[in-house]
């Protein structure tokens, strides 16, 4: 006995089989949608760009304007171009500049001055 196939029936199946993946595809793609989390630092970028911002200003306004670093030993902080045209205008005495730098430096390392020795109450 020969198998005969019924086209009807096998469309049938076919047509089922295709709307059952069909069914299971879309509801897996609704289930990612609503159970996905929001990324996290998603509400953070903004934040991190003022950041990048204000950082950006202030290394700007460092680099290019007049200001005190320490006022009582007399530390200023120049602008980039005008400490390179200071530096290369010291240096075409190179002797005098080294002692000037070590000075410098002698002078910006120093340990501060000892307090004066009072006598405890309690002694």
């Amino acid at each position: 006995m020969k198998p005969t196939f019924d086209t009807a029936r096998l469309t049938a199946y076919a047509v089922g089989i295709f709307g059952t993946f069909l069914i299971v595809a879309m509801l897996v793609l609704a289930m990612r949608h609503y159970s996905q989390p929001a990324p996290l630092g998603a509400n953070r970028v903004e934040e991190r760009h003022k950041f990048l911002q204000d950082q950006r200003a202030a290394d700007a306004k460092a680099l290019n304007e007049y200001d005190w670093v320490d006022k009582d030993k007399g530390f200023v902080r120049l602008p980039v171009q005008r400490a390179v045209e200071l530096t290369l205008q010291e240096w075409q005495n190179p002797a005098a500049a080294r002692s000037n730098l070590i000075s410098r430096v002698e002078k910006a390392t120093a340990a501060p001055p000892k307090a004066a020795e009072k006598p405890s109450i309690y002694e």
